[in-house]
């Protein structure tokens, strides 16, 4: 259910979660290639207990709300997905509640790109970064904050067991204004 919200960005609503991580072959993990930092953390359970790969582990925060995590590139670049691990069955009341997500050149020029409402997720849950229009198949950016607005069960301190961020694979051949996409097309796509 997707509702539009007074400032303009669009507000969703999801509910549930997936098991298991599933995302498209056209898109490839950018989050390697940033610098990445969180608002507060409780002692052994920083920023990088987001990136580990592992469920077992969390990002808690500690400190008033909202909880932010700051992710920062050297160069601009294009990202269309944003993959959350939450789990509310371990989490409870740390279970984050509402989800905004900002981009811009930075700290200074933020500006609210998707609020999404979570209802007691456990798995991934996935947010498209695409707008209405299809010529917004992406937000090209320096940098993404998400931002923790509010909890399940009126929670302070938050849990985020992963994230993972997603932009379009670059086109394998260069100078070309469209792109091939099975491998017999691509192999008579150039003339010698």
């Amino acid at each position: 259910m997707a509702t539009e919200s007074s400032e303009g960005e669009e507000e969703t609503k999801l509910m549930g979660g997936n098991p298991q991580l599933v995302v498209d072959g056209d898109l490839r993990e950018m989050a390697k290639m940033a610098a990445w930092s969180v608002s507060s953390c409780k002692p052994g359970n920083g920023v990088s207990s987001l990136r580990d790969d592992n469920y077992e582990t969390y990002w808690q925060s500690d400190g008033a709300q909202p909880h932010l995590v700051n992710i920062q590139f050297q160069k601009k670049v294009k990202l269309q997905l944003v993959a959350l691990y939450v789990d509310f069955n371990l989490d409870e009341s740390y279970t984050p509640s509402k989800i905004s997500i900002r981009a811009g050149d930075g700290f200074h020029n933020l500006k609210e790109i998707k609020t999404v409402e979570l209802v007691k997720p456990t798995g991934w849950v996935y947010i498209s970064l695409s707008g209405n229009d299809p010529r917004e198949a992406f937000v090209n950016t320096f940098m993404l904050q998400i931002g923790i607005l509010s909890n399940h069960l009126n929670g302070r301190d938050t849990h985020v067991r992963q994230i993972k961020v997603y932009g379009p694979r670059p086109n394998p051949i260069p100078h070309q204004p469209f792109q091939f996409t099975s491998s017999e097309f691509i192999t008579y796509s150039t003339v010698r």
